[in-house]
């Protein structure tokens, strides 16, 4: 039995880590007596489709039947609604692939066990959304009282002024290059870049 580890944080919460989630994984499939055949990790919020690229590698090779399972630690890991949810279960069990949580214990294979993963889905999205609606909340609380939001400006950062004056001087006399000093000034190139075309001037 050929089983598919899935494994996601939020990049959202900088402390997460996802070998947290596959220790558990792990010694599930050690107790099971199961072969794991490819552990898939994404670093990205369940929404964001884009950067989730291990949830699209499990799907090409989940349509491929490289595996029998596919298993999480937890049922929000996985699905972005209840109705992708829906969608990607009936797609494997077409594919004779059965989907299971450590987390939370049903089988996907009897009709108590469906009803409950619906059940279990629509919490988990109702708690997204609660949670959405008050980051929302939180947002445009801070906007009426004047504080600013996301992160702060390069140029704003302690000690950056100084650091970009210096470095001027050491651009000014060919001490550095553009890509050294953007190195030593901990910014992208085309951050540097901009900065000087814009005369930027602390």
């Amino acid at each position: 039995m050929k089983i598919a580890v899935y494994a996601r944080v939020s990049t959202v919460d900088k402390e997460q880590d996802p070998e947290t989630q596959l220790v558990f994984l792990r010694d599930f499939c050690q107790a099971q007596g199961w072969v794991i055949y490819k552990e898939y990790v994404d670093k990205a919020s369940a929404v964001d489709i884009a950067h989730r690229t291990a949830w699209r590698e499990l799907l090409d090779d989940a349509a491929k039947r490289r595996f029998q399972i596919v298993l999480v630690f937890k049922l929000d890991r996985a699905f972005r609604s209840v109705k992708d949810m829906h969608t990607t279960i009936e797609t494997w069990n077409m594919l004779g692939i059965t989907f299971k949580s450590i987390r939370e214990q049903f089988d996907t294979d009897t009709a108590i066990g469906r009803l409950l993963l619906n059940l279990l889905a629509s919490l988990a999205e109702f708690e997204l959304e609660m949670i959405r609606e008050r980051v929302k909340a939180g947002m445009e609380r801070a906007r009426r009282q004047g504080k600013r939001i996301g992160r702060p400006k390069i140029t704003e950062k302690r000690g950056f002024k100084s650091s970009f004056k210096a470095m001027l001087k050491r651009l000014s006399r060919g001490e550095v290059s553009r890509r050294q000093a953007a190195r030593e000034l901990g910014i992208g190139y085309a951050t540097l870049k901009r900065l000087l075309d814009s005369n930027y001037a602390p």
